[in-house]
């Protein structure tokens, strides 16, 4: 990590987290929770949360300590080593816990908020539905509400931490007015364990085990009115700003490759074939150049995504994307590179290599799948240019050229565009 782009407190609590990962974890135990024998890491979160190490950026009246995001990043640099299903434990209180910073109320707060951060509750957020991913807007699973109570029913799948989680993050229907907007169908509600929330099937995952995966179900669940979070009908603001911490999160744990490209350069340096060091070879000098330029670029635009949320950047949504986009795929192809370069003892358990692309093909896929980042890539930055004064003149101008698509820009279109740069500036 390159100390110059951190503040002090920004690398003190980088070195935190570095100790913890170094001191505190077992490789005893990580390798119980590849072989599934952990159903979650409760134990891990709770010792996250004895070194004051959860939900680092929330206020500290709630048990945070109002720190950066810059902060959280660097934290899941370090941490992430371990596996993505550690790192997600990690990110979860940060995920949920934006929800109930920007939306809950005090009482919510005091009851949810500082015990997650405390480490006396785990909590999990449940999305995703069978009948659809990517397509949140459709969900299914409805809550009617009854006079003080919601009356919730439907189920949810990929739940990280299904089985033992102590309270859930959940996204249900409750506007049923077939004329509705889809943005104003969904309500987020905090629902407890109990009666009617239902395990009903834990997945067994190619990686990221451990974390207790599995599909929800709810079967007639009363949920109190005060447990809706945010306004009713608005649960498309609370996704829209979960999204946040949930793909930074998710591109910022890819950052932890560096271990396993730590790893094979070192072993470049041990092993000989043809009668010298296989670092000899360009081949693999290649590989190794490749995936430093490749992480230094992820590092390059996490940190850029995470001063732009510091600091209340307009198109943040955009960096956000482009950072999970690029990070999650340059972290599958360091790990990949890794692999390669160690040769057949790489695919065995004897380095965690192997364990380490398991872990990193699904952070294309979750969060949003890469495809969707590039949907929302190109579509805020439509937005974000053709809203700019200059360019609706562009494209009105183009509008009566019938060899508009033939046109290049002008010298003076050219100069138009320096001045307006100059005064932003």
């Amino acid at each position: 990590m390159y100390d110059f782009i951190l503040t002090k407190e920004e690398k003190a609590f980088r070195d935190e987290v570095r100790e913890f990962t170094r001191e505190k974890v077992t490789p005893d135990f990580l390798r119980e929770m590849d072989r599934d024998e952990i159903t979650y890491p409760r134990e891990f979160v709770e010792n996250l949360a004895k070194h004051n190490l959860i939900g680092s950026r929330f206020p500290k009246e709630w048990g945070g300590r109002g720190m950066s995001w810059v902060g959280e990043i660097v934290a899941l640099e370090e941490l992430g080593c371990l596996g993505i299903a550690l790192g997600c434990a990690f990110s979860m209180p940060s995920i949920v816990g934006e929800a109930l910073d920007k939306f809950g109320t005090d009482e919510q707060k005091e009851k949810y908020l500082r015990p997650m951060l405390e480490g006396k509750l785990v909590s999990a957020e449940a999305l995703t539905e069978p009948r659809g991913g990517s397509d949140f807007f459709g969900a299914t699973t409805k809550a009617v509400l009854e006079g003080d109570h919601f009356i919730l029913n439907g189920q949810k799948r990929f739940v990280v931490g299904a089985a033992e989680a102590d309270f859930f993050l959940v996204y249900c229907r409750t506007n049923f007015d077939p004329d509705a907007h889809k943005y104003s169908k969904i309500s987020l509600l905090i629902v407890d364990k109990g009666p009617g929330v239902e395990t009903e099937y834990q997945y067994g995952l190619m990686g990221c085990r451990g974390g207790g995966t599995g599909r929800l179900v709810f079967r007639d669940v009363k949920v109190p009115k005060e447990n809706l979070v945010g306004e009713l009908h608005g649960g498309a603001i609370c996704f829209n700003q979960m999204m946040i911490p949930e793909r930074m999160t998710s591109a910022a744990g890819c950052l932890a490759v560096w271990a396993s490209l730590d790893i094979a350069l070192r072993y470049t340096n041990k092993r000989a074939a043809f009668g010298r060091l296989i670092r000899k070879f360009q081949a693999v000098n290649f590989m190794i150049a490749e995936s430093v330029t490749q992480l230094d670029a992820a590092r390059g635009i996490c940190y850029l995504a995470g001063r732009a949320i510091d600091n209340d950047y307009p198109n943040v949504r955009r960096l956000v994307s482009e950072a999970k986009k690029f990070a999650t795929k340059a972290g599958w192809d360091i790990v990949n590179n890794a692999m390669q370069i160690m040769g057949g003892i790489g695919y065995t358990d004897v380095y965690p290599i192997e364990r380490a692309l398991r872990d990193f093909r699904l952070c294309m896929i979750w969060t949003g799948t890469s495809e969707i980042m590039s949907l929302l890539i190109q579509h805020e930055y439509y937005d974000e240019i053709l809203n700019q004064p200059y360019n609706r003149r562009e494209m009105e101008r183009d509008a009566m050229n019938p060899d508009a698509e033939e046109r290049c820009f002008t010298d003076e279109d050219m100069w138009e565009v320096h001045d307006r740069g100059k005064a932003a500036d």
